[in-house]
């Protein structure tokens, strides 16, 4: 668990400044509990990407579940209400909540709320034309991250140079594998620029992802329209392109059975060459204390 962010006020800036730096994190807050619990209503916490928890959710019994559900949630990009309540608990589940049994048959019932925050799109608009400054602005207005260099992580890359630099920014670009790249330029001019790239050795299949002229059809534009056409290609673009997912690793705790993520796991014991993993100390315990009870219990993953 991270230290340096403790109150949920603290958590907030944190996820704030997280958004501004472009990474993806879940805010996790409790909205309802039940006594016995060890979290109140109103506390929160954030949860990383890697598994990192800043704040405060709840003990042992409750910290893997929230890790657990925000990792799966960030996955899928969704919001996600979680009760998480004692082994046994038959308690009605509204439609739309993810039940989880905590491994504590001590523990009350806890309901948390995780809210995915994904980085918002970055967008390069490389140049100083009146389109570049344009698109620029109304990019930011929209909510996108806008820069004016080819950067590393940028989800699109226009180049709106009039002219200068368009070869150099357009084979950064694609050799970062840069999701859009769009040109915007005259036919005649588009032509010339790949020709240049084609010299440089990129490939036909590399060449075929520049888009020029980016941005709709409009016909005769004036640059700030070509602006406003570029960012409608960009946001169908967007709302378009498939959302890449990876299976989320995950293992069993062989003494509880619980589920818990592989990524950032903080309890684990390695028994006969395998790693094991744990939803809390109190498992890794009994497990280290006797591993060849439990050890054929949960295949590890492999």
């Amino acid at each position: 668990m991270g230290t340096a962010v403790t109150t949920p006020e603290e958590v907030l800036q944190e996820a704030a400044r997280r958004s501004a730096a472009g990474e993806a994190y879940v805010l996790a807050t409790v909205v309802r509990v039940e006594r016995p619990a060890s979290t109140r209503r109103g506390d929160r916490a954030l949860v990383t990407a890697d598994g990192a928890v800043y704040g405060w959710i709840g003990g042992a019994c409750s910290e893997p579940i929230v890790v657990r559900e925000a990792l799966r949630a960030l996955q899928q990009g969704d919001a996600r209400l979680v009760r998480i309540g004692p082994p046994g608990s038959d308690v009605p589940v509204p439609e739309g909540v993810v039940l989880a049994q905590s491994s504590c048959a001590s523990e009350g019932t806890v309901e948390v709320l995780l809210e995915p925050g994904r980085p918002r799109p970055l967008l390069a608009v490389v140049g100083e034309s009146p389109a570049a400054r344009t698109l620029a602005e109304l990019a930011r207005t929209i909510g996108w991250r806008v820069v004016t260099t080819v950067e590393r992580g940028a989800d699109a890359v226009v180049v709106a140079t009039m002219g200068r630099g368009d070869e150099e920014a357009l084979a950064a670009a694609l050799a970062q594998g840069v999701g859009y790249v769009g040109l915007v330029a005259s036919a005649r001019r588009a032509g010339v620029v790949l020709a240049a790239l084609r010299e440089r050795g990129l490939g036909e299949e590399s060449l075929a992802r520049v888009r020029s002229p980016a941005g709709l059809d409009l016909g005769p534009s004036s640059q700030e329209e070509i602006a406003v056409a570029v960012l409608a290609e960009l946001v169908a673009w967007r709302h378009a392109s498939p959302r890449v997912e990876t299976l989320l690793a995950e293992a069993a705790d062989p003494v509880c059975g619980m589920t818990v993520p592989i990524e950032g796991a903080v309890e684990t014991a390695v028994h006969a060459g395998e790693t094991y993993y744990f939803c809390n100390p109190h498992c890794r315990a009994r497990f280290e204390a006797d591993p060849a009870r439990y050890a054929g219990a949960a295949a590890p993953p492999p």
